[in-house]
């Protein structure tokens, strides 16, 4: 297979739509600071609280930090405003303004996300805060809504493709973990990867699908051929758990190949349905590094005291309760 251009390191709505800042009221994001330094492109956790930190890319990878802490992604729609791209006219309305300063530290970090999924690398966008006259600077990385980007109204696809990005974000401790994110965006051309990515996060581990900015929000994730052993755990359990405690509002589909069509060469799927309705999804590895072993010496964030083995009872990790 021959490798795609890579992402280089960085430095709208046509149907029925939500302001996307109006996610944050109901995802609310974060990210815990110190990112591994050998992350190449941040799959951040959302979490619930924390500071942001500023996005990182090289390659396809990211850096989860995501943390949804149970937080119901209920559909609120900010009065249904649509966002004139995001674009310096989109982020100046009164709306926006008036979203933003509700939350300010959880809504700056929420599109610092949205920025990166939806914003090609090498782009940035800015945002002066006149309540507090403070400046706001997010990258983009993925690319994956061109016409949004552009300033142009987001079209479903975007709006579905940037909702599956959010998802593949999602980790429920707000840890950072490097992951590669694969996909098509949404015109259908694939996100750029290398064959060191594809072999460095060579673990399959997740699909995710779904509509964050309809008025009753749906947001799916299945296995992806990656299963946990006696003893191991992991902090990106919303994508290799079936009962996905914590990570409301994603359901559970099974495995990604009896829901999804994979692309030719087998890399990601390209597409996705549940209940008679077909989403673009975003195809997750990971690194065998981050897969936790009751045992290995160390007390992981996943693993808890006890006198077993397992990561709810490791005590040669964590010692005894």
């Amino acid at each position: 297979m021959h490798d795609l251009p890579t992402r280089g390191s960085s430095s709208g709505l046509t149907s029925r739509v939500l302001a996307p800042w109006a996610l944050a009221s109901v995802l609310l994001l974060g990210g815990a600071s110190g990112c591994a330094p050998d992350a190449t492109f941040p799959e951040e956790s959302l979490p619930l609280q924390s500071t942001a930190q500023p996005a990182l890319s090289l390659n396809g990878i990211e850096l989860n930090g995501i943390e949804l802490n149970g937080t119901n992604l209920n559909g609120t729609n900010l009065n249904g405003t649509n966002l004139n791209g995001l674009s310096a006219i989109g982020l100046n309305t009164p709306d926006f303004r008036a979203w933003f300063n509700q939350d300010v530290t959880r809504h700056a970090t929420l599109m610092k996300y949205v920025v990166q999924c939806a914003v090609p690398a090498g782009q940035q966008r800015t945002f002066m805060n006149l309540q507090t006259l403070t400046p706001y600077t997010w990258s983009g990385a993925l690319g994956l809504a061109p016409d949004w980007a552009s300033g142009q109204p987001a079209t479903t696809a975007e709006l579905r493709i940037v909702s599956a990005c959010l998802a593949a974000h999602v980790n429920p401790y707000g840890q950072h973990v490097s992951i590669s994110v694969l996909g098509l965006d949404a015109k259908g051309q694939p996100t750029p990867y290398t064959s060191e990515e594809l072999e460095s996060h060579g673990l399959r581990e997740g699909c995710f699908f779904g509509d964050l900015f309809q008025n009753e929000p749906v947001l799916f994730v299945g296995n992806d051929g990656l299963s946990l052993r006696g003893g191991e755990s992991t902090s990106r359990a919303c994508a290799l758990g079936s009962s996905l405690q914590g990570c409301a509002p994603l359901v559970h589909v099974g495995q990604c190949e009896d829901v999804c069509t994979l692309d030719a060469s087998g890399t990601f799927y390209t597409s996705c349905t549940w209940n008679g309705v077909t989403y673009p999804p975003i195809t997750t590895r990971v690194r065998q590094t981050d897969l936790y072993r009751c045992g290995d010496g160390v007390c992981q964030v996943t693993e808890h005291c006890g006198m077993g083995m397992s990561a709810a009872s490791c005590g040669l990790d964590c010692g005894s309760c």
